[in-house]
């Protein structure tokens, strides 16, 4: 039975690899939105500044400019709470670690605050699902700001500069909505369509072919989230949205029949403006009933415990290393140990890699762009804007290669007080992020994550049950409406949960963890029935309908679906 303990194994954790962590990945699809956008947040306050000739202030402004690197995947209506959410996040560390800096100037008290806000903010991060840059752009500005020179009284004209910053960054995120309302579901669907038409090329067989299936499973619930999280401006295009979207899930249980390029073509529709092409009646959403808001994050919140121990001892004990070699900005090597924690061991080491890698080519460029910038004011800050352009342009291809221009950026906003000695600066970053990424894969390494192991026992547990109250609706002949659907639903999240924590479990050291061969039979069982539930609701495309010789690349001509109680009904929640 599912529901009984499983059977543990110690297993040996991945090797450490180095080249893999520099390779190189395709870029994000909107790499220039987060570009564009945090250039145009922060030109005009530090342009401002400037002309006020009080660039001293630029740091505080930056705090909310920084705030549009975020949710550009989201759609506007849930884009605009997490963008709330980021600024308040945001002046809440800024407001702790400005009133800290007042209080008192000893190094090891405030490394100790910067400690704790990382491991605050990188829990709120993880359990939240922000997604990038998660807490590494928190952790700076809060780091940063518990170093600069502060009295009680300039605090809350500081943090007033910080809100004023943070909201025009929330309107310059907004604003594409203004245009393209639907443009971030469309996107979702795009995807969707596209991980499933590689799923779709391996018909059900070779290497690869599980990846490509689960990675297709994923990026078909994050679509649905999408529909479902869209405003009311986004509800005309949201039914035919969830329409192609079916198809993708028709791809998915029956693949060999399904045509990788006319799916590609469908997503390749849904790149542009035109209107969302026809693709049969349009499928209704249903509102999602599932546990609370409440009750999802607690749930996250609880495996997260070591990671957050790691972030805190990392980041302290990177700071108090660097106030032991003397170096006057220990914030710098708190921020490295903070960037490197990941959900594993496996994936911290590799952003330790990159961040090293990438600092230490960005500490060059820096020195070679120290004489430009030096020309006067506004060279340092056209300098800044080139170099926050690139970092987001970059960033998706590989974080090492965003951090090449990430470092200059940084540098050079310490530089807005006053210019310094580009020597000093450069010698105490290589330190600093030589410091910060050792120390932090030795916490790392010592504080194990245990839980990763239970977690993945209860993965796994989790997706065997829904795998058999799937599999009991399936053997009823008339099972209760909705039911069928609900249980469908429920697996497919499973799976896609049972992977992501068994890839984590891997990652780490020494662990006892359900053997592997249960995990891979229980993700076969699994993706078998859900196949079959989407069969049962009669979802399979007739052949000669989805076949290469149709003429319309956006439209399947006749569909072999049988009619279902809830068919003007699909219900797409996750």
């Amino acid at each position: 039975m599912s529901s009984a303990p499983p059977s543990p194994t110690t297993s040996r954790p991945r090797r450490l690899p180095f080249a893999a962590a520099l390779r190189l990945n395709r870029p994000s699809e909107i790499w220039f939105k987060p570009a564009l956008s945090v250039v145009v947040s922060i030109a005009p306050p530090n342009l401002t500044l400037l002309a006020l000739d009080r660039l001293d202030l630029a740091m505080y402004t930056m705090a909310g400019s920084l705030c549009a690197l975020y949710a550009h995947h989201r759609p506007y209506a849930a884009r605009a709470r997490v963008l709330a959410g980021v600024v308040l996040g945001m002046l809440a560390g800024l407001a702790v670690a400005l009133v800290t800096a007042s209080l008192t100037t000893n190094a090891v008290v405030l490394v100790t605050v910067g400690a704790l806000l990382a491991a605050a903010q990188k829990a709120l991060c993880d359990v939240t699902r922000l997604g990038p840059p998660g807490n590494v752009v928190l952790t700076f500005v809060s780091s940063a700001a518990l170093f600069a020179p502060q009295s009680l009284g300039q605090v809350p004209g500081h943090l007033a500069l910080g809100l004023a910053a943070g909201a025009w960054a929330w309107l310059v995120c907004m604003a594409p909505g203004l245009l393209r309302p639907h443009g971030p579901e469309r996107r979702a669907t795009a995807q969707a369509l596209t991980a499933a038409a590689a799923y779709a090329a391996t018909r059900g067989t070779g290497p690869g072919h599980a990846r490509a299936r689960t990675a297709a499973t994923a990026a078909v619930l994050a679509a649905r989230q999408a529909l479902l999280s869209g405003g009311a401006r986004s509800a005309a295009a949201r039914p035919a949205l969830a329409r192609l979207l079916l198809r993708a899930e028709i791809a998915l249980a029956a693949p060999a029949d399904a045509d990788p390029e006319r799916l590609r073509a469908r997503a390749h529709a849904l790149r542009g403006t035109a209107p969302v092409p026809y693709d049969g009646e349009p499928t209704l959403l249903a509102p999602d009933t599932g546990e609370s808001p409440a009750e999802r994050l607690w749930h996250r919140l609880v495996p997260l415990a070591p990671i957050a121990a790691r972030t805190a001892l990392g980041c302290a004990l990177a700071g108090y290393a660097s106030l032991a070699l003397g170096i006057g900005r220990p914030y710098w090597a708190l921020v490295t140990a903070a960037a490197l924690y990941q959900a594993s061991l496996a994936l911290t080491w590799s952003r330790g890699v990159q961040r090293v890698v990438g600092n230490l080519a960005g500490v060059l460029v820096f020195a070679a762009v120290a004489p430009l910038a030096h020309l006067g004011p506004a060279a340092l800050v056209l300098c800044c804007l080139a170099f926050s352009f690139g970092a987001e342009a970059l960033i998706s291809r590989n974080y090492w290669l965003g951090s090449v221009c990430v470092t200059p950026m940084a540098l050079l906003i310490t530089e807005f007080t006053g210019y310094q000695d580009p020597g000093d600066l450069v010698t105490e970053r290589i330190v600093d992020t030589l410091v910060g990424a050792l120390v932090g894969l030795v916490a790392a390494a010592a504080v194990t994550n245990r839980r990763a192991g239970i977690r993945l026992g209860h993965a796994l547990a989790a997706a065997e049950r829904a795998r058999e109250r799937a599999a009991r609706l399936l053997a009823e002949p008339h099972p209760a409406p909705g039911a069928l659907e609900a249980a469908r639903r429920t697996l497919a999240a499973a799976l896609v949960e049972l992977r992501a924590t068994a890839d984590a479990a891997s990652g780490e050291w020494w662990q006892r963890t359900p053997p592997e061969d249960r995990v891979e039979r229980a993700e076969q069982a699994g993706h078998r029935t859900l196949a079959e539930t989407v069969r049962r609701r009669g979802l399979v495309l007739d052949r000669r309908a989805d076949g290469p010789a149709a003429n319309d690349p956006t439209s399947d001509g006749p569909v072999a679906h049988r009619a279902t109680a809830d068919d003007s009904t699909e219900d797409l929640r996750p």
